[in-house]
């Protein structure tokens, strides 16, 4: 096989390590997350937290986290942390939390529920620069196994489902691509697909 020109940084995060949290686990992250939306005004109460795969990147362990408030935003955000020999180091952590009115309920053509935020760069050559970005989503059609992120023609990450829920790092807008998540079968049939951008945001940067 031929070398990538450009190169590309693909499948640079380790795959998700743990099972969902629960016990005095999900408290801590569930203490860290709400703090960090503790000053998010007229968002209404967050309902139950929803946790989604874990991925490590650049000795970081990233969690994020979603959840329906009572005047129905979304809240989402991650957890992150060093991550230690356990995948854990609760010396220092770190919470990003949003939200938003676009939520699944008020879209029922949606396939795929996606949030996402950028967490880093990648250098490339000729002064390139990716934007490392972590996507978190569910999926809203039936039979998904894997998720994938797109870039152009290639494949730069995947994560299986873990109840619908998958966690993704990629890198965006680079080489002349933008990012993209698909969704597989076991059998690799492609049931649901959806850009990171709407169509006016992808005319811009093209």
């Amino acid at each position: 096989m031929p070398p990538e020109r450009p190169p590309l940084p693909t499948n640079v995060a380790e795959p998700s390590h743990e099972p969902p949290p629960t016990g005095r686990w999900a408290d801590r992250l569930r203490a860290e997350f709400l703090a960090a939306a503790h000053d998010l005004d007229d968002v209404g109460e967050p309902g139950e937290l929803a946790f989604h795969p874990d991925r490590t990147w650049h000795g970081y362990t990233y969690i994020p986290v979603t959840a329906v408030t009572s005047s129905a935003y979304q809240l989402y955000g991650y957890v992150r942390f060093v991550a230690g020999t356990d995948g854990r180091d609760q010396s220092d952590f770190t919470a990003y939390a949003d939200f938003t009115e676009e939520t699944a309920e008020r879209n029922p053509d949606w396939q795929l529920d996606l949030c996402d935020e950028v967490v880093g760069s990648w250098h490339g050559e000729d002064d390139a620069v990716a934007s490392m970005t972590l996507v978190w989503g569910r999926a809203l059609v039936t039979g998904g196994a894997v998720a994938t992120a797109e870039l152009g023609e290639h494949t730069v990450d995947q994560c299986t489902l873990n109840d619908d829920r998958f966690t993704l790092l990629a890198p965006d807008d680079f080489a002349g691509g933008l990012l993209e998540v698909r969704l597989y079968t076991q059998a690799g049939e492609e049931i649901a697909r959806e850009s990171l951008y709407d169509e006016a945001d992808a005319t811009d940067d093209e």
